[in-house]
């Protein structure tokens, strides 16, 4: 027997005009979808019209989920990975899954689609030649400041995730070990109140501090050879 295909399926990272049809045929089409939220995802999968079965897979299940999606795959049947927001197996537990699927020689197809990256990227303003994506730095501070330390003398732009509840001290940090360097935070990517702010992260700190900003963030910085 033919195994399976697994597919990594991006989704609106906030507005819904931004899946594409490709997603929308493939999600239908297959015979299992394996979601980070399967309420949340329900609700989108609701939207388009599609009602195949669901399972959950996210960080804290993935080392049982893993065998069980990979024999679902096994036995011929099509399995889609989609996350809350953007693409499944950038800085989700995804990458886990597709390596194992190429261990057993199964067809690993992955779409492309909404992230907060590349807009982050492209709005800041910065140099897009060369770029590094860090993904979430650290939670603790200590690790966190060790880290940006490590990446301080990187020549190109930065790329970092970071949540509301340490936007704050994760652009002290920045201003810190960094200086004066332009730094972009892009906040809600494609939603409603979506915005670009941008300056030294001192300054950057400055403004979210007054406004009481909420929402999910994406920091980009300049390299040390920033144009």
């Amino acid at each position: 027997m033919a195994s399976g295909r697994l597919y990594l399926v991006p989704t609106p990272i906030g507005n819904l005009g931004d899946m594409t049809p490709r997603a929308v045929e493939v999600l239908g089409q297959v015979d299992l979808i394996a979601c980070e939220d399967t309420r949340h995802s329900g609700r989108l999968l609701a939207h388009f019209g599609i009602a195949q079965k669901k399972i959950s897979y996210f960080e804290h299940n993935e080392f049982k989920r893993v065998p069980q999606i990979i024999s679902e795959l096994k036995e011929g049947r099509n399995v889609a990975v989609i996350s809350d927001g953007g693409a499944p197996g950038l800085s989700d537990p995804a990458y886990r899954l597709v390596k194992a699927a190429i261990e057993e020689d199964i067809e690993v197809t992955p779409l492309p689609g909404a992230t907060a990256v590349i807009p982050a990227l492209t709005g800041s303003g910065l140099p897009t030649d060369r770029f590094l994506f860090e993904g979430f730095l650290p939670v603790k501070p200590g690790k966190r400041r060790r880290r940006l330390e490590e990446l301080k003398d990187f020549p190109h732009t930065l790329i970092i995730y970071e949540s509301v509840h340490r936007i704050i001290k994760t652009l002290a940090d920045i201003g810190v070990i960094f200086g004066d360097r332009p730094v972009c935070v892009a906040r809600e990517i494609t939603k409603i109140h979506e915005e670009f702010i941008r300056g030294t992260a001192a300054e950057v700190s400055e403004f979210l501090t007054k406004n009481k900003q909420k929402g999910e963030f994406v920091i980009v910085i300049g390299g040390q050879c920033h144009d």
